[in-house]
């Protein structure tokens, strides 16, 4: 029952975090007739808690990066602590 729940829990993590990318680029370019809106990231922020705390010491080019990427890197971490601690 562990392993299934972790399956569900991390594609459902994914699923939130493609769409959060969605979001973000019909926000950005306008698209489907969408106004451009510059706060079509948020959604991306609390996935990719806590990295997305760090973003007062990034320069605005770069925070940008920083908010899509991390909650990829919340997703191989979390890979690696379940390679570290699977038996077999």
């Amino acid at each position: 029952m562990g392993l299934r729940f972790y399956q569900v829990a991390v594609w459902a993590y994914v699923a939130l975090y493609i769409g959060a990318l969605a979001l973000l680029a019909i926000g950005t370019f306008g698209l489907f007739g969408q106004e451009r809106d510059p706060l079509a990231g948020v959604f991306l922020m609390p996935l990719g808690l806590p990295w997305t705390l760090l973003l007062d010491d990034v320069p605005p080019a770069e925070a940008r990066w920083v908010a899509m990427t991390a909650p990829l890197a919340n997703l191989l971490l979390v890979a690696a602590v379940r390679r570290h601690f699977s038996h077999g």
